[in-house]
């Protein structure tokens, strides 16, 4: 009976960080859309373009999809140690992939997809699902993260299935959407 409502009710941690996910998720995504129509010349404040992100976040995107498979890698091993130190590394990587993109794009025009036909909807496909499954995992990200904090490691487990396949496809349609645009960008 303990073991049920360990697992149904939340505990102390959880409960404390419910507000912040809650926050977080509903904000992260508003004001990256904000900032994502901000340009900072628009404001009078002169900043050389960043062009140069994008292959950089990027390669951090890639570095995040390596991170989630060897934490799931090491976690099935029983190595707990490693497994939370990659899926730290995996969280930070995506906060300052975030950071990057946004400043690139405070920075600089966008740039649009020229290639036509069936790669045109392919990558309008990848880029649409990679932009909601981004907006959709960042609270499952988030409630993974606490469960385990919380060392509620069975309702962990259960979120971790679904966060982390729709976290692993966010990163690597993050690379696949850079791969599929760079022809395009003004260097």
């Amino acid at each position: 009976m303990e073991d049920l409502q360990n697992n149904i009710v939340p505990n102390t941690i959880e409960k404390k960080f419910r507000p912040i996910i809650v926050i977080l998720s509903i904000a992260i995504p508003i004001v990256v859309a904000l900032l994502f129509g901000i340009k900072l010349k628009d404001y009078g404040i002169n900043v050389e373009p960043l062009s140069f992100l994008p292959p950089i976040y990027a390669f951090i995107n890639g570095i995040t999809a390596m991170l989630l498979i060897l934490a799931v890698y090491a976690i099935k091993k029983g190595n707990v140690s490693l497994h939370k130190k990659l899926m730290v590394s995996a969280l930070c990587c995506s906060v300052l992939f975030l950071v990057m993109y946004v400043a690139y794009h405070m920075t600089s025009d966008s740039t649009p997809y020229g290639g036509q036909g069936f790669l045109r909807y392919l990558y309008f496909f990848i880029l649409i699902s990679h932009i909601v499954l981004s907006i959709a995992v960042i609270p499952m990200v988030l409630i993974t993260y606490v469960k385990a904090l919380a060392e509620r490691f069975d309702s962990h487990k259960r979120i971790a299935k679904y966060t982390f396949p729709i976290w692993l496809y966010v990163a690597v349609t993050g690379v696949i959407v850079y791969m599929m645009i760079a022809p395009y960008y003004a260097y």
